[in-house]
């Protein structure tokens, strides 16, 4: 593991209506496919800053749903789910999104993964309908945080 890693994600606004997120981590492209998406993993990082997860659905397969709910320190729910449209295990998944805090801020996100010298290299691509769903988001929301989260995780795993 290199040290001081921990907040490397890159997050750029490559258009209007997207969002790109790229991390590294030092583990194998399957352990990093599964934390994305098998429920008893995606539990333990998805909920950014000191939220609390208290739903996590996922059914891995095109046309399968995924829901996913935390709760804020001030008891606000947010609530996001989608659909899976392409699943390629451990490469790729492709979802509509939908935090439904926010109804028009629907979207298609893109995972993809790639390894290389045991690294794997993560990007999350969301490609808003519109601008006005692009515009609730922004660098300081919990998707880097929840990134973050994420390879703290994926580290406990692979240096238990």
């Amino acid at each position: 593991m290199t040290p001081n890693r921990h907040g490397a994600a890159s997050v750029e606004f490559p258009s209007a209506l997207e969002i790109l997120l790229t991390r590294d981590l030092e583990a194998p492209i399957e352990l990093v496919f599964d934390v994305l998406t098998k429920p008893e993993h995606v539990g333990r990082w998805f909920a950014p800053f000191e939220d609390k997860m208290t739903v996590c659905s996922i059914d891995l397969r095109v046309g399968g749903d995924y829901h996913m709910v935390f709760e804020t320190e001030d008891g606000t729910e947010c609530s996001f789910r989608g659909t899976y449209l392409e699943v390629e295990p451990p490469t790729r998944t492709v979802a509509t999104w939908l935090f439904e805090g926010w109804p028009d801020a629907q979207a298609v996100e893109t995972v993809e993964l790639h390894e290389a010298d045991g690294v794997t290299t993560l990007t999350i691509n969301l490609a808003f309908r519109d601008q006005a769903g692009r515009d609730h988001m922004n660098a300081t929301d919990g998707f880097a945080d929840s990134s973050n989260k994420m390879e703290v995780y994926v580290r406990s795993l692979v240096n238990p």
